[in-house]
């Protein structure tokens, strides 16, 4: 366990870290990748040279004979959800950092791009249940406080249970959010209800695993343990139908993933826990300006 120094520590190490990502490379991606996309419409005027040719209201135009284009504004500020697996495997990790730690670090970055973007964060901790809510709000004592919480969490339960998060994002979500799933997404059965959330929030989940998910080193015969079941077995490493096999396993379900985040109409990004995640964070951002 932590001490109150050294979670104090870590909290103004992320903040900083988050600050400088947001500041530095995010200034302007996120607003445009996120900002705008609830548009309402408010008046016409004449065209002026600069404007968007793709909203010009050619029917005010012919009835005037003079172009018009039609103004929107922005609505009201967005909300942004993070769903944070705590489950077992998320304390993985073999190269540079456990899966956890890096999804602390990614969505302090996102709790703190929106809140300086005066938006509102939420968080939904799950493991094979919903372990904790922390409402969405604003301002920089709150994306403190979720930091807080990113790095202090200790789940009760060690499965996963996708479903069961996105239910609950949808019972309590009065609104359209944001919203953002880190995990590893090693539960077999959350395809129908991520269709579902899909419809109501603009979705994009977060795939982060180690290079041990992907490919198993030839150290000869282990004993591994599933860290959310508790089972143990015996392998034989040096067996390379069997690494062949393991490595198969993995993009076989990495292409599922990819699957029902594409029929769900969201996103899915990958990150390995060697990875650059704000190189990734902010071509994702770009692409969708």
């Amino acid at each position: 366990m932590l001490t109150t120094a050294e979670i104090l520590k870590k909290v103004k190490e992320l903040e900083i870290k988050s600050k400088k990502i947001t500041q530095h490379l995010f200034t302007g991606e996120y607003h445009s990748a996120f900002k705008g996309r609830g548009m309402s419409f408010r008046e016409v005027r004449e065209y002026a040279a600069g404007d968007d040719i793709r909203f010009i209201d050619w029917n005010v135009s012919a009835r005037l004979s003079h172009p018009f284009t039609k103004i929107f504004e922005e609505e009201r500020e967005l909300t942004v959800m993070l769903l944070i697996d705590v489950s077992a495997s998320s304390f993985f990790g073999t190269v540079y950092a456990r899966k956890k730690d890096i999804v602390t670090e990614i969505a302090a970055v996102l709790a703190f791009s929106a809140v300086s973007n005066n938006d509102k964060v939420g968080v939904i901790f799950f493991s094979d249940k919903v372990e904790k809510y922390i409402p969405p709000k604003k301002s920089k004592q709150h994306a403190l406080y979720i930091v807080r919480e990113l790095l202090t969490s200790e789940p009760k339960q060690k499965g996963t249970n996708i479903a069961e998060a996105m239910r609950f994002l949808n019972n309590s979500a009065r609104e359209k959010s944001i919203t953002f799933v880190l995990s590893d997404f090693l539960d077999p059965e959350f395809a129908d209800t991520l269709k579902v959330a899909g419809k109501r929030h603009d979705l994009i989940g977060i795939k982060v695993y180690d290079k041990m998910d992907m490919q198993l080193p030839d150290v000869g015969i282990i004993q591994v343990t599933d860290a959310e079941t508790g089972k143990t077995k015996w392998l034989d490493t040096s067996d390379g139908v069997l690494r062949n096999n393991y490595e198969k396993e993995f993009f076989r379900h990495t292409d599922w993933c990819k699957n029902i985040f594409l029929r769900a109409g969201s996103d899915l990004l990958h990150v390995r826990t060697d990875d650059d995640y704000v190189k990734i964070l902010q071509k994702f951002f770009i692409g969708r300006s």
